[in-house]
């Protein structure tokens, strides 16, 4: 991604500007130290942190700064 590209929503259909970070893992097949970023707007984030922590997931929400996750 390049500094004037804005990040779009992860969530499946949305093409909104991403506004957070949601890092996970799935622990049965990732390591303690190896994490997955995905991207959301403020109306899909409580979506897919829910989504991930309904599976038991570690999930860190966090705002996404400077266009980078």
């Amino acid at each position: 991604m390049t500094d004037d590209a804005s990040a779009e929503c992860s969530r499946a259909g949305c093409r909104d500007t991403a506004a957070w970070t949601i890092t996970w893992r799935n622990p049965r097949i990732h390591t303690a130290d190896r994490r997955k970023v995905w991207v959301a707007c403020d109306e899909h984030v409580g979506y897919l942190r829910e989504f991930l922590r309904a599976r038991d997931f570690p999930v860190e929400v966090g705002a996404l700064t400077d266009g980078h996750a």
